[in-house]
Protein backbone atom coordinates (compact mmCIF):
# COMPACT_ATOMS: atom_id res chain seq x y z
CA UNK A 1 0.00 0.00 0.00
CA UNK A 2 1.19 3.33 -1.09
CA UNK A 3 1.01 6.47 0.60
CA UNK A 4 -0.91 9.45 -1.59
CA UNK A 5 -1.66 12.76 -1.63
CA UNK A 6 -3.51 14.71 -4.43
CA UNK A 7 -2.90 18.18 -4.73
CA UNK A 8 -5.98 20.17 -6.51
CA UNK A 9 -9.46 18.02 -5.72
CA UNK A 10 -11.00 19.09 -8.85
CA UNK A 11 -12.09 16.36 -11.69
CA UNK A 12 -8.98 15.22 -12.27
CA UNK A 13 -7.97 14.99 -8.78
CA UNK A 14 -10.80 13.38 -7.29
CA UNK A 15 -11.07 10.56 -10.06
CA UNK A 16 -6.89 10.16 -9.29
CA UNK A 17 -7.47 9.75 -5.56
CA UNK A 18 -10.68 8.03 -5.54
CA UNK A 19 -8.72 5.32 -8.25
CA UNK A 20 -5.93 4.71 -6.00
CA UNK A 21 -8.37 4.23 -2.79
CA UNK A 22 -10.15 1.43 -5.07
CA UNK A 23 -6.96 0.23 -5.69
CA UNK A 24 -6.29 -0.38 -1.81
CA UNK A 25 -3.87 2.81 -0.97
CA UNK A 26 -3.56 5.50 1.55
CA UNK A 27 -5.14 8.94 0.18
CA UNK A 28 -5.16 11.93 1.51
CA UNK A 29 -6.88 15.03 -0.80
CA UNK A 30 -5.26 18.80 -0.85
CA UNK A 31 -7.66 21.45 -1.75
CA UNK A 32 -8.16 24.99 -1.25
CA UNK A 33 -11.85 25.36 -1.12
CA UNK A 34 -13.45 24.99 1.60
CA UNK A 35 -16.71 23.76 -0.24
CA UNK A 36 -14.68 21.43 -2.11
CA UNK A 37 -13.35 19.89 1.21
CA UNK A 38 -16.29 19.43 2.80
CA UNK A 39 -17.86 17.62 -0.42
CA UNK A 40 -15.37 15.16 0.15
CA UNK A 41 -15.43 14.64 3.47
CA UNK A 42 -19.39 13.92 3.14
CA UNK A 43 -18.24 10.81 0.76
CA UNK A 44 -16.05 9.54 3.68
CA UNK A 45 -13.04 10.76 2.42
CA UNK A 46 -9.71 12.02 4.03
CA UNK A 47 -9.38 15.90 2.56
CA UNK A 48 -7.92 19.16 3.88
CA UNK A 49 -6.63 22.36 2.92
CA UNK A 50 -2.89 21.94 3.83
CA UNK A 51 -0.30 19.62 2.89
CA UNK A 52 1.41 18.11 6.09
CA UNK A 53 4.55 15.43 5.78
CA UNK A 54 5.74 16.09 8.92
CA UNK A 55 5.18 12.74 9.83
CA UNK A 56 4.89 10.92 6.74
CA UNK A 57 6.69 7.71 5.20
CA UNK A 58 7.79 8.33 2.11
CA UNK A 59 4.54 9.57 -0.38
CA UNK A 60 3.51 10.17 -3.50
CA UNK A 61 2.44 13.56 -4.18
CA UNK A 62 0.19 14.36 -7.28
CA UNK A 63 -0.16 18.22 -8.76
CA UNK A 64 -3.49 17.79 -10.25
CA UNK A 65 -4.21 21.51 -10.23
CA UNK A 66 -5.96 23.78 -12.68
CA UNK A 67 -4.10 24.97 -15.91
CA UNK A 68 -6.53 27.22 -17.88
CA UNK A 69 -6.39 29.07 -20.98
CA UNK A 70 -6.11 32.75 -21.07
CA UNK A 71 -6.56 33.69 -24.81
CA UNK A 72 -3.56 32.25 -26.64
CA UNK A 73 -1.58 31.01 -23.01
CA UNK A 74 -1.59 28.65 -20.14
CA UNK A 75 -2.78 30.38 -16.97
CA UNK A 76 -0.40 28.68 -14.63
CA UNK A 77 -0.91 30.68 -11.25
CA UNK A 78 -2.69 28.39 -9.30
CA UNK A 79 -0.58 25.58 -10.90
CA UNK A 80 2.34 27.87 -9.09
CA UNK A 81 0.93 28.61 -6.09
CA UNK A 82 -0.13 24.71 -5.37
CA UNK A 83 3.13 23.64 -6.44
CA UNK A 84 5.01 26.25 -4.19
CA UNK A 85 3.01 24.97 -1.20
CA UNK A 86 4.48 21.20 -2.04
CA UNK A 87 7.45 23.05 -2.03
CA UNK A 88 7.41 24.49 1.56
CA UNK A 89 5.29 21.16 2.94
CA UNK A 90 8.76 19.65 1.58
CA UNK A 91 10.80 21.58 3.76
CA UNK A 92 9.45 19.91 7.04
CA UNK A 93 9.50 16.65 5.71
CA UNK A 94 11.25 14.20 7.22
CA UNK A 95 11.07 11.60 4.57
CA UNK A 96 12.18 12.57 0.45
CA UNK A 97 9.07 12.18 -1.31
CA UNK A 98 7.75 12.09 -5.13
CA UNK A 99 6.51 14.64 -6.90
CA UNK A 100 4.73 14.01 -9.67
CA UNK A 101 3.05 16.36 -12.23
CA UNK A 102 -0.29 15.39 -13.34
CA UNK A 103 -1.95 18.31 -14.88
CA UNK A 104 -1.20 19.34 -18.36
CA UNK A 105 1.08 21.81 -19.18
CA UNK A 106 3.08 23.29 -21.57
CA UNK A 107 6.17 20.96 -22.29
CA UNK A 108 9.28 21.95 -20.00
CA UNK A 109 7.10 22.94 -17.33
CA UNK A 110 8.11 20.00 -14.94
CA UNK A 111 12.03 20.68 -14.93
CA UNK A 112 11.28 24.34 -15.94
CA UNK A 113 9.42 25.58 -13.21
CA UNK A 114 8.18 22.42 -11.28
CA UNK A 115 11.79 21.64 -10.34
CA UNK A 116 12.62 25.36 -9.36
CA UNK A 117 9.57 26.29 -7.46
CA UNK A 118 10.33 23.25 -5.16
CA UNK A 119 13.72 23.62 -4.51
CA UNK A 120 13.58 27.33 -4.06
CA UNK A 121 10.17 26.54 -1.33
CA UNK A 122 11.87 23.38 -0.07
CA UNK A 123 15.43 24.59 0.57
CA UNK A 124 16.44 21.46 -0.82
CA UNK A 125 17.13 19.50 -4.40
CA UNK A 126 16.37 17.68 -6.56
CA UNK A 127 17.19 14.04 -5.70
CA UNK A 128 18.28 14.58 -2.59
CA UNK A 129 14.69 15.75 -0.75
CA UNK A 130 12.46 14.62 -3.58
CA UNK A 131 12.30 13.06 -6.47
CA UNK A 132 10.43 14.04 -10.07
CA UNK A 133 8.33 12.76 -12.68
CA UNK A 134 5.29 13.48 -15.31
CA UNK A 135 2.11 11.18 -15.66
CA UNK A 136 0.11 13.11 -17.77
CA UNK A 137 -4.09 12.42 -17.34
CA UNK A 138 -6.31 11.04 -20.27
CA UNK A 139 -9.27 11.29 -18.47
CA UNK A 140 -12.85 12.28 -19.66
CA UNK A 141 -14.31 14.48 -17.78
CA UNK A 142 -17.89 12.19 -18.11
CA UNK A 143 -15.91 9.16 -17.15
CA UNK A 144 -12.86 10.01 -15.40
CA UNK A 145 -13.02 8.21 -12.19
CA UNK A 146 -13.76 4.74 -14.36
CA UNK A 147 -10.87 6.17 -17.27
CA UNK A 148 -8.30 5.81 -14.34
CA UNK A 149 -9.16 2.71 -12.96
CA UNK A 150 -9.31 1.26 -16.83
CA UNK A 151 -6.66 3.32 -18.24
CA UNK A 152 -5.90 2.66 -22.28
CA UNK A 153 -2.91 4.37 -21.90
CA UNK A 154 -0.77 5.54 -18.90
CA UNK A 155 2.51 7.65 -19.81
CA UNK A 156 5.42 8.40 -17.50
CA UNK A 157 8.86 10.33 -17.59
CA UNK A 158 11.61 11.28 -15.32
CA UNK A 159 15.33 11.77 -15.50
CA UNK A 160 15.44 9.11 -12.81
CA UNK A 161 15.25 5.22 -13.78
CA UNK A 162 14.70 4.81 -10.14
CA UNK A 163 11.54 7.01 -10.47
CA UNK A 164 10.52 5.53 -13.09
CA UNK A 165 10.26 2.75 -12.14
CA UNK A 166 8.60 3.21 -8.59
CA UNK A 167 5.64 4.60 -10.28
CA UNK A 168 5.63 2.30 -13.28
CA UNK A 169 4.99 -0.40 -10.15
CA UNK A 170 2.25 2.40 -8.57
CA UNK A 171 0.35 2.20 -12.30
CA UNK A 172 1.15 -1.00 -13.70
CA UNK A 173 -1.39 -2.82 -11.71
CA UNK A 174 -4.63 -0.83 -13.39
CA UNK A 175 -3.40 -2.44 -16.84
CA UNK A 176 -3.40 -0.79 -20.28
CA UNK A 177 -0.09 0.35 -22.21
CA UNK A 178 2.42 1.88 -20.17
CA UNK A 179 5.11 4.05 -22.00
CA UNK A 180 7.99 5.58 -20.21
CA UNK A 181 9.93 8.21 -21.47
CA UNK A 182 13.74 9.99 -20.05
CA UNK A 183 12.50 13.37 -20.80
CA UNK A 184 9.43 14.95 -18.70
CA UNK A 185 8.93 17.58 -21.71
CA UNK A 186 8.51 14.24 -23.54
CA UNK A 187 5.28 13.24 -21.70
CA UNK A 188 4.34 17.00 -21.54
CA UNK A 189 3.95 17.30 -25.12
CA UNK A 190 2.27 13.94 -25.40
CA UNK A 191 -0.71 14.77 -23.60
CA UNK A 192 -0.98 18.72 -25.62
CA UNK A 193 -0.52 16.84 -28.72
CA UNK A 194 -3.00 14.30 -27.37
CA UNK A 195 -5.72 17.13 -27.25
CA UNK A 196 -5.15 19.36 -30.11
CA UNK A 197 -4.93 16.32 -32.18
CA UNK A 198 -8.42 15.05 -31.15
CA UNK A 199 -9.60 18.83 -31.23
CA UNK A 200 -8.34 18.95 -34.77
CA UNK A 201 -10.08 15.34 -36.03
CA UNK A 202 -13.32 17.01 -34.42
CA UNK A 203 -12.92 20.45 -36.56
CA UNK A 204 -12.11 18.12 -39.54
CA UNK A 205 -15.81 16.47 -39.71
CA UNK A 206 -17.28 19.37 -38.93
CA UNK A 207 -15.98 21.34 -41.47
CA UNK A 208 -16.46 18.17 -43.83
CA UNK A 209 -20.07 18.32 -42.11
CA UNK A 210 -20.47 22.19 -43.39
CA UNK A 211 -19.35 21.21 -47.47
CA UNK A 212 -22.18 17.63 -46.63
CA UNK A 213 -24.56 19.85 -46.20
CA UNK A 214 -24.23 22.37 -48.96
CA UNK A 215 -24.27 19.44 -51.34
CA UNK A 216 -27.42 17.67 -49.40
CA UNK A 217 -25.99 14.77 -47.87
CA UNK A 218 -25.87 12.85 -44.97
CA UNK A 219 -22.74 12.62 -43.42
CA UNK A 220 -22.39 10.16 -41.00
CA UNK A 221 -22.58 7.36 -42.89
CA UNK A 222 -19.57 8.62 -45.03
CA UNK A 223 -17.69 9.28 -41.89
CA UNK A 224 -18.33 5.90 -40.26
CA UNK A 225 -17.41 4.24 -43.54
CA UNK A 226 -14.03 6.89 -43.75
CA UNK A 227 -13.23 5.97 -39.87
CA UNK A 228 -12.81 2.16 -41.95
CA UNK A 229 -11.22 2.97 -44.51
CA UNK A 230 -8.69 5.40 -44.75
CA UNK A 231 -5.31 4.17 -43.39
CA UNK A 232 -5.00 7.41 -41.13
CA UNK A 233 -7.70 5.92 -39.10
CA UNK A 234 -6.86 2.26 -38.57
CA UNK A 235 -3.09 2.40 -38.76
CA UNK A 236 -1.38 4.25 -36.15
CA UNK A 237 1.53 4.57 -37.30
CA UNK A 238 0.22 6.36 -40.43
CA UNK A 239 1.64 9.84 -40.77
CA UNK A 240 3.43 10.15 -37.91
CA UNK A 241 6.67 10.69 -39.07
CA UNK A 242 7.67 14.40 -38.78
CA UNK A 243 9.21 16.34 -41.56
CA UNK A 244 7.79 14.49 -44.26
CA UNK A 245 4.97 16.09 -46.59
CA UNK A 246 2.71 14.20 -48.37
CA UNK A 247 3.26 13.88 -52.17
CA UNK A 248 2.24 11.22 -54.96
CA UNK A 249 -1.00 11.58 -57.16
CA UNK A 250 -3.95 11.36 -54.53
CA UNK A 251 -3.46 13.37 -51.74
CA UNK A 252 -1.82 16.23 -53.16
CA UNK A 253 -4.74 16.03 -56.20
CA UNK A 254 -7.64 15.65 -54.13
CA UNK A 255 -6.68 18.27 -51.01
CA UNK A 256 -6.26 20.73 -54.16
CA UNK A 257 -9.05 19.78 -55.92
CA UNK A 258 -11.31 19.44 -52.83
CA UNK A 259 -10.33 23.00 -52.49
CA UNK A 260 -11.84 23.97 -55.52
CA UNK A 261 -15.31 22.12 -55.22
CA UNK A 262 -15.63 24.06 -52.48
CA UNK A 263 -14.81 27.74 -53.90
CA UNK A 264 -17.33 26.33 -56.41
CA UNK A 265 -20.36 25.65 -54.12
CA UNK A 266 -19.30 29.08 -52.28
CA UNK A 267 -18.04 27.32 -49.32
CA UNK A 268 -14.70 28.15 -47.01
CA UNK A 269 -12.73 25.39 -45.98
CA UNK A 270 -9.81 27.03 -43.64
CA UNK A 271 -8.72 23.81 -42.01
CA UNK A 272 -8.12 22.16 -45.24
CA UNK A 273 -6.30 25.01 -46.68
CA UNK A 274 -4.24 25.05 -43.59
CA UNK A 275 -3.26 21.69 -44.20
CA UNK A 276 -2.27 22.35 -47.60
CA UNK A 277 -0.27 24.82 -46.87
CA UNK A 278 1.79 23.55 -43.66
CA UNK A 279 2.44 20.54 -46.70
CA UNK A 280 3.70 23.29 -49.03
CA UNK A 281 5.78 24.82 -46.12
CA UNK A 282 7.27 21.21 -45.65
CA UNK A 283 7.86 20.52 -49.00
CA UNK A 284 9.69 23.83 -49.58
CA UNK A 285 11.91 22.93 -46.49
CA UNK A 286 12.52 19.41 -47.67
CA UNK A 287 13.75 20.81 -51.23
CA UNK A 288 16.22 23.19 -49.95
CA UNK A 289 17.87 20.99 -47.44
CA UNK A 290 18.36 18.87 -50.62
CA UNK A 291 19.49 21.26 -52.45
CA UNK A 292 22.39 22.50 -49.68
CA UNK A 293 23.28 18.70 -49.31
CA UNK A 294 23.77 18.93 -53.27
CA UNK A 295 25.85 21.90 -53.12
CA UNK A 296 27.84 21.10 -50.06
Amino acid sequence: MARIFIVGSGVVGTATGKGFLHAGHEVTFIDVLPQRIEALRAEGLDAHDTLDLRAEPPAFIFLTLPTPNVGHRYDLSAFEAGTGSVGRALREAAEKHMVVVRSTVPPGTTEGLVQPLLEENSGTKLGEGFMLASNPEFLRAASAVEDFRYPWMTVVASRSARTVERLRELLAPFGGELRTFSNPAEAEFIKCAHNIYNATKISFWNEMWLVSQNLGLDLDPIAQTVARSSEGSYNPLYGIRGGAPYGGVCLPKDTQGFLGLADSIGMEMPLLRAVVEVNDILAERVDREADALTSA
